[in-house]
């Protein structure tokens, strides 16, 4: 899948992962990343496309859920 975005914009490996060290994963594999929310699965967010963020889905235990993507 392509957004647009320069660099990597998908993280499927980092399902499984605690949310915080997934941020920081994120954040160190693609510097155009400058925005990093851990978010607990089904929380509501804005819609708008940003290539400068990424929501990093967890569930209860802190751990995503869900291939963290730019968006």
């Amino acid at each position: 899948m392509s957004s647009g975005c320069p660099g990597k914009n998908l993280w499927p490996e980092l399902v499984g992962e605690k949310g915080k060290k997934a941020a920081k994963i994120i954040r160190r594999e693609n510097p155009n990343v400058v925005r990093t929310a851990v978010l607990l699965y089904g929380t509501f967010v804005t819609l708008d496309f940003r290539c400068d963020r990424v929501w990093v889905w967890v569930d209860d235990d802190g751990y995503v859920v869900q291939a963290p993507m730019i968006g």
